[in-house]
């Protein structure tokens, strides 16, 4: 610590190192000013992450919120400027999915009158957009990320059957919500999911990021998490199951879609818990492919009905214009 009792941190936002001196008894409220001027970042936007941090109030000292000289601090936010063109572009948002709803309900008022079949439609069921936050790190990431959970043909499948639409598929920044890992807002006007690990230092696994999603597509339909939501996001887990066993079609990977080879691995947790461990490779090899996939099944919607049990404290449903 400096001889007239200051301390000294480094602040890191977006690649830039701001070296910050501030006596012991300076205020949050004074500190978030000091980096509104370094880095154009409004305080009620400014994510703080670092060791030892401390959850107190904006009149606290920087000591008491856990900030020791020579510490590093990482600032996560939109500037003012971006704030102000993520508003611009939220309207045209607003706009383009106006247009959408319009040419949707055209589409169905030509369907019923026609009596034509379901193609047109089945383009109706679908993302209708994907959004990444783009004031977090690597949003390109996070675009390939959304894209490829909007193709996926398991998810695809179950909205065409559902006739789910969703107008925007974008993601939840951890600081901002840290108890959920999806959010459903006005039954479909936007899902978001948490893409992020808790220190934006990756990405979450595929995998758990589009269970959650399956269980934000029923909230497009059940609002609570009673009797009808379960069943329903049961369904919905069971189909994208069985989708991805018929497309591994007796082969033990997926092809084509650049999944994981999770069938091989779900063969083993039907063993697992089927057949009793010890000894099952020999008795499950006479099965037949109908059986194993069967026995994958169960397999998968009782590891599925664990984690849904899980995921429910972990998930929100907002009206209005959302959070």
């Amino acid at each position: 610590m400096a001889s007239n009792g200051e301390i000294t941190i480094t602040i890191s936002h977006r690649g830039t190192t701001h070296p910050l001196s501030l006596l012991p008894d300076s205020t949050l409220a004074y500190l978030q000013a000091r980096l509104e001027e370094l880095t154009s970042v409004p305080p009620d936007n400014q994510k703080l992450l670092y060791k030892g941090k401390k959850s107190v109030s904006h009149d606290a000292t920087v000591i008491n919120a856990g900030l020791k000289d020579g510490l590093k601090v990482q600032l996560i936010g939109p500037t003012a400027e971006e704030l102000g063109g993520l508003q611009a572009t939220e309207s045209e948002h607003q706009r383009k999915e106006r247009i959408l709803r319009e040419r949707a309900q055209k589409v169905h008022a030509k369907v019923r009158s026609t009596g034509s079949g379901s193609s047109s439609s089945d383009a109706n069921y679908t993302f209708h957009r994907v959004e990444p936050l783009p004031h977090l790190p690597n949003p390109a990431s996070a675009r390939d990320l959304l894209t490829r959970l909007a193709n996926d043909p398991a998810i695809r499948h179950v909205m065409r059957k559902h006739q789910f639409a969703v107008s925007v598929l974008t993601e939840l920044a951890p600081h901002e919500q840290p108890h959920l890992l999806g959010l459903n807002v006005n039954a479909g006007q936007a899902i978001k999911l948490r893409l992020r690990t808790d220190r934006y230092d990756g990405f979450r696994i595929y995998k758990e990021v589009r269970r959650v999603l399956c269980h934000e597509l029923t909230h497009n339909v059940w609002g609570d998490h009673d009797n009808n939501f379960k069943e329903l996001n049961s369904t919905l887990n069971r189909e994208v199951a069985e989708f991805e066993c018929a497309e591994a079609a007796g082969t033990h990977h997926l092809t084509g879609d650049g999944f994981e080879p999770t069938y091989s691995a779900l063969e083993a947790e039907a063993q697992e818990y089927v057949l009793g461990g010890g000894g099952s490779s020999a008795s499950s090899a006479f099965d037949s492919p109908e059986e194993r996939r069967r026995k994958v099944l169960a397999a998968t919607m009782r590891r599925l009905q664990k984690e849904e049990e899980e995921l429910e404290d972990r998930c929100g449903t907002a009206t209005g214009h959302g959070s």
